[in-house]
């Protein structure tokens, strides 16, 4: 008789421990798809602020608007700009307040304006960024002990002055030059591109150690795939990416970073971009997406 009560009871502990661990489970679920796959919404202004340079104007400046329009999005963009930029340097003129940079904006109609003399603190208070980016110089791109001092510095700063409590951080993965390049930081890489992009690749996928930053954007990534079919044309200098399809690539797994949506389809593309090479761009980020911290080959 004992037996048969103690064994009633072990079924009802069985079975309240069961419906508690799937209501937290259930919870817990909730909670990850809210964070890991929150998408922004097309009724309200996504607005997108760079701290970077001549990369981050490569890689957003041009084609990230169009294809944010043709995905249904209305966006804000806006690059603070200062040539050849590092993350220190970035420092130095956050914490001097220093107006170093040429604000370069563009307007939900997609016309852009600059604006000289710009400082990081008047750049943050312009809008109520939903996305703020950090990026470290190419140069220094794959030395993750470059990364260390300055970062976490630069971020709270940031932090301490951005307008929407609900801002995400953003690391731009910067992309490893063209093998024939003749930039002096390239001997800091043996003059091996793919050296660089592991680099590259290792120190980018290490940022989260230093700042919690919500979404890395491989574009390293994609413009690697990129040259696994295109060969190594995406950059028109070495270093700067290609007008046409290098940029386009790029902003691709900007536009798939952000937004969450399947970049593959979109039906916008530069008049330059022939169809095929467009379709190799949004595969070459999409799976970059996938793969942010290796090299997938386009087929």
């Amino acid at each position: 008789m004992y037996f048969r009560f103690f064994k009633k009871r072990l079924v009802y502990i069985i079975a309240f421990l069961s419906f508690f661990s799937a209501s937290v489970g259930t919870a817990n679920a909730s909670i990850f798809s809210e964070i890991r796959f929150e998408k922004p919404s097309k009724d309200s202004v996504i607005k997108i602020l760079a701290i970077g340079n001549s990369f981050s104007d490569d890689a957003l400046e041009y084609y990230l608007y169009g294809l944010a329009k043709a995905g249904g999005y209305k966006v804000i963009i806006g690059n603070l700009y200062i040539g050849g930029a590092p993350l220190e340097l970035h420092v130095k003129n956050a914490q001097g307040d220093k107006e170093a940079y040429e604000y370069r904006k563009i307007g939900i109609d997609g016309s852009k304006q600059k604006f000289p003399k710009t400082s990081i603190s008047k750049a943050l208070a312009d809008e109520n960024w939903n996305y703020i980016s950090f990026q470290q110089a190419s140069p220094k791109s794959g030395l993750f002990e470059t990364y260390i001092e300055p970062l976490p510095v630069l971020f709270n700063y940031v932090k301490e002055r951005a307008k929407n409590p609900k801002v995400k951080y953003v690391w731009h993965q910067t992309w490893a030059y063209a093998q024939n390049s003749t930039h002096n930081g390239f001997a800091s890489y043996n003059k091996d591109q793919m050296r660089m992009y592991n680099a590259i690749a290792n120190a980018s996928s290490k940022v989260k150690t230093l700042v919690p930053i919500d979404i890395v954007v491989p574009a390293g990534t994609a413009i690697q795939n990129a040259r696994t079919k295109l060969g190594d044309v995406l950059t028109r200098d070495g270093y700067h990416l290609d007008l046409n399809i290098g940029r386009y690539t790029a902003s691709c797994a900007w536009y798939e970073a952000i937004f969450k949506q399947d970049v593959i389809g979109n039906s916008y593309k530069p008049e330059q971009v022939s169809d095929t090479d467009a379709l190799i761009g949004q595969k070459a980020a999409h799976k970059a997406i996938k793969k942010p911290y290796k090299v997938s080959r386009i087929k």
